[in-house]
């Protein structure tokens, strides 16, 4: 098969447009139909982006020319809806989280396994400059071994700016759920597989108050942990710290700190896709200039996974941000809360490969295929 791969779309809601930005304009992708519970809301996004499809998912995914279907539903419905793609004999780019747990994410798994399909899943943004070009420097010995790594992200909550905060509270949420994806996926991209994890985690408070929006004012309840701290060894035997909190009045986000024999590098924020990495060297003082390397890559944001799953199913090769690395992924994820709940170190079930790094001059935009 040749000429660019058919994309559909479930779920028009404020997210898609930031796929549509991008997918619109590349060349190995054709986006030919947005599917949603309303369907108002589906025709008048396919109108907005000049797509000629707009539907119901039963019709979407009646479609032969539709090849992957970027599963854009919330969080609950992504392993169902992801499940009746690939019954339709559809590929899947699915948002994060993969699954709701690791025994609906590790039954997707195997069914895409057993259908020969893909299901893919976000963050993408470990495949932009930023990341990869911090992966390149490792794999060239710019720190030398790698022995520890660093990551951080804390604020006060989302509470007082968005308008309807309670999912974030709710179980699945906190900030282990909402921003580790980012975090996590990138250590995996840069120093592999997760094997334990210790963790604590601590609730400040059991209610808070939304402070801005229609609701401002309405209190609603905390149920999962506003700060966690884990510490997490890779199969390599590396030790990483992390902090996910709610709690901070002091943000600090976008901390991703690798540390070597030769220096420690500093990546930018891994929730987005691109940034300047620096290395500090042993012997350096606070007012000391680090080395500054520009990042190199890719210059597409949202959607860049899905452009780099259709040319991995043309090409016969794994795609960079399989559904192996997502399930991982969760799989930190929820053995990190167990651990603070339980108080006691956890193996992970499962494991992934650490992907291919990507070519600095890859090129999203053109057509390939």
């Amino acid at each position: 098969m040749s000429g660019p791969v058919g994309i559909g779309i479930i779920g028009a809601g404020v997210i898609s447009t930031q796929y549509l930005d991008n997918l619109t304009k590349a060349g190995d992708v054709e986006v030919r139909m947005i599917a949603d519970l309303d369907i108002d809301r589906a025709r008048a996004r396919a109108d907005e982006y000049d797509v000629s499809g707009a539907g119901t998912v039963d019709e979407l995914l009646a479609r032969d020319d539709i090849e992957i279907v970027l599963n854009l539903t919330i969080p609950a419905a992504h392993a169902p809806v992801a499940t009746a793609c690939l019954d339709a004999g559809k590929h899947v780019w699915t948002e994060k989280p993969f699954a709701l747990d690791r025994d609906e994410g590790g039954r997707l798994l195997a069914h895409a396994v057993e259908r020969n399909l893909r299901v893919a899943c976000a963050p993408d943004t470990v495949l932009g400059p930023g990341v990869q070009t911090a992966r390149r420097l490792l794999e060239q010995g710019a720190i030398g071994e790698p022995v520890s790594a660093l990551t951080m992200f804390q604020v006060s909550g989302p509470e007082a700016w968005h308008p309807s905060p309670e999912f974030l509270y709710a179980r699945g949420g906190g900030p282990l759920f909402d921003m580790g994806p980012y975090y996590l996926t990138a250590l995996v991209q840069l120093l592999g597989a997760i094997t334990r994890v210790d963790a604590r985690g601590t609730r400040a408070r059991t209610e808070r108050v939304i402070g801005s929006g229609p609701k401002a004012g309405t209190r609603f309840p905390v149920e999962v942990p506003t700060n966690v701290a884990a510490l997490y060894e890779t199969a390599a035997g590396q030790i990483a710290q992390s902090t996910f909190s709610f709690e901070s009045p002091l943000p600090r986000v976008g901390v991703v700190e690798i540390t070597g024999t030769e220096g420690t590098l500093v990546l930018p924020d891994p929730n987005g896709f691109d940034g300047e990495i620096t290395i500090w060297r042993a012997g350096m003082m606070p007012d000391d200039e680090p080395e500054r390397h520009a990042a190199e890559g890719p210059g597409m944001t949202r959607g860049l996974g899905v452009v780099e799953l259709a040319r991995a199913i043309r090409a016969g090769v794994p795609e960079r941000a399989s559904g192996e690395l997502a399930l991982h992924v969760l799989d930190v994820m929820q053995s990190t809360e167990q651990s603070a709940e339980s108080g006691e170190a956890i193996t992970m079930v499962t494991t992934a490969a650490q992907p291919q790094p990507m070519p600095a001059k890859w090129d999203p935009w053109g057509s390939t295929l």
